[in-house]
């Protein structure tokens, strides 16, 4: 596998003379941008004309990854060219979140089952339900394909997302990139690091991903409480306290969720993914040493065996640690690659959502975690 890393930054341009002589049918480019671009996509362009036989992948974020850096106005790309691995790229539209399940089920279906060795997925990250999406994933594809990627951001806005499809950027569509070959290797981490307050809730009204109450209280009268001041910059201010969801007291795994709207006509609260009827809720707030070491245990999940050539970490990262790790954000990207073999080169993003094995086994939805992907050659 041959791999280059490269970026562009609005006022200054790319950071390299020429693009990397990789353009194959085997070559998959991954395009991470600042949201602006769907409306001057004249740097996609620019990479669309350069690499007309490869394939590509990217996403509008909440903040670009390239290497241990975080920035905002830019473009965080990689170039793969694998020599023994093949590619299939593939998209669905999705008009409504209700539909999420049923587009994960079309767009999978789009894929060759035969070899399939991993998927790497990115969505819309707003007009969509990301629970119901890896739950229509799941379904679809063999239970033993990887299934990674994450939901596209728009800084701390909840506006317009957008992905790439077909060449240019755009809303209501979710795509993917099917993966092939018996000398692929992809590995995975997923961490959080939030410190859990207050009672443990009842869900006692819900629907998908719509939370309407709380041990019998409107879900947003309760939620404003505990924020207080910080209640009038709602959804953004959400961000900064997730939830933190499990089936009952004697189930320990949890899966966070981070806020998207909020509905004052109904004092609801507005998820990422489900949050069912009947589960214990309890509310999260950021520990800062905590959130940094989940990012290191994540990339040792990640971390994988020893490989000869050079290895893509891919991290996804929840806009909400972002916001909460503020001036301090680029430590969790630099405990990463610390975390990572030695000739590894990492892009990513600040995202809605990611998508992830919780350990092993099917995909997750995730809030609130800094998820790796790691794409090499053996």
């Amino acid at each position: 596998m041959e791999l280059s890393t490269f970026s562009f930054q609005a006022g200054r341009g790319w950071s390299l003379d020429a693009f990397p002589a990789l353009d194959s049918p085997r070559t998959l480019l991954m395009v991470f941008a600042a949201p602006e671009y769907m409306d001057a996509p004249s740097p996609i362009a620019e990479l669309l004309s350069a690499y007309p036989q490869s394939h590509f992948i990217g996403c509008s974020t909440a903040g670009e990854i390239f290497g241990p850096l975080v920035g905002d106005r830019s473009l965080s790309v990689a170039a793969l060219r694998f020599e023994h691995s093949r590619i299939a790229s593939v998209s669905a539209c999705i008009e409504d979140a209700s539909e999420s399940r049923s587009a994960a089920e079309r767009l999978a279906m789009q894929l060759d089952p035969s070899g399939l060795r991993a998927v790497f997925v990115l969505s819309d990250g707003l007009n969509v339900n990301g629970s119901e999406l890896v739950k229509g994933l799941n379904g679809a594809l063999p239970a033993d394909v990887i299934v990674t990627g994450g939901l596209a951001g728009d800084g701390d806005r909840f506006k317009r997302t957008w992905v790439l499809s077909d060449g240019r950027p755009q809303s209501g569509i979710i795509t993917a990139v099917g993966l092939y070959g018996d000398r692929l290797r992809v590995t995975h981490g997923s961490r959080g690091g939030w410190d859990s307050f207050g009672p443990e809730r009842r869900v006692t009204r819900s629907n998908a991903n719509i939370l309407y109450e709380l041990d019998g209280k409107p879900a947003l009268e309760l939620y404003k409480e505990y924020l207080g001041e910080r209640a009038s910059g709602l959804p953004a201010t959400g961000l900064l306290f997730p939830l933190s969801i499990r089936k009952d007291a004697n189930n320990s795994r949890q899966v966070v969720r981070t806020i998207l709207g909020v509905d004052e006509s109904n004092q609801a609260l507005i998820f990422a993914g489900d949050v069912p009827k009947g589960y214990l809720a309890q509310l999260m707030r950021a520990n800062f040493d905590r959130l940094v070491n989940g990012a290191s245990v994540a990339a040792d999940q990640a971390r994988g065996g020893p490989v000869a050539g050079p290895v893509l970490a891919t991290a996804i990262s929840c806009v909400g640690r972002r916001l909460v790790l503020g001036e301090r954000v680029e430590e969790e990207t630099e405990s990463t690659l610390e975390n990572l073999p030695a000739a590894t080169q990492q892009i990513g993003f600040y995202s809605y959502g990611e998508i992830s094995p919780y350990t092993t086994g099917s995909c997750d939805l995730h809030n609130q975690t800094m998820t790796l992907t790691t794409f090499a050659e053996t």
